[in-house]
Formats: structure tokens, C-alpha cells, sequence
């Protein structure tokens, strides 16, 4: 069982946290600054926090040098990852 999600990651924030909506994407403030993966792996870590699952469950797909990105999360449900783009 696994989920995709789409994000858009607003790194180097004065605080981690989901955002909400941006269009189709979920907005994900990280504090991380977007050099060395630093910023993907605080990316993972919230969205791991969020849904219940471990930080290495949650990988990055598409979009490792972009703000956009794709993410799929293992031991999630679909409807649990849309259920986080709906708070």
C-alpha cells in the first residue's frame, strides 16, 4: 500500500509547516535551507509526522532540485494523503 502526493516546498521558512492548497499541490514550509538535500529531507520528515508513518517511508519521486514535487509515501493509503490536503 502506497500514496502519491504532490507538493510545492517553500524551503528556508522561519517555520516548518503544511500550508494548505496551492492549486493542485500540497505547500510545505521547511526551515531547511534547499542545499545539500537538506530541505528534501525536512520535507519528508513533515509529511511522515503528519501521516503517521516513519521518515524513510516517504521518498521523493520527481522534482529533487525543484520546489515541485512528487512524493510517495509507503504504508499510507491514498485517501489518508488526500484527507491531508483537505486540513
Amino acid at each position: 500500500m502506497s500514496a502519491t502526493l504532490r507538493v510545492k516546498v517553500v524551503p528556508g521558512s522561519s517555520r516548518e509547516a503544511i500550508a494548505g492548497l496551492l492549486g493542485d499541490r500540497l505547500k510545505v514550509r521547511v526551515s531547511a535551507p534547499p542545499e545539500a538535500g537538506a530541505a528534501n529531507e525536512a520535507v519528508c520528515r513533515l509529511i511522515a509526522e503528519a501521516l503517521g508513518v516513519r521518515a524513510r517511508d516517504v521518498r521523493i519521486t520527481t522534482g529533487h532540485t525543484r520546489p515541485e514535487k512528487t512524493l510517495e509515501i509507503d504504508g499510507v493509503d491514498q485517501s489518508k494523503a488526500d484527507a491531508l490536503m483537505s486540513r
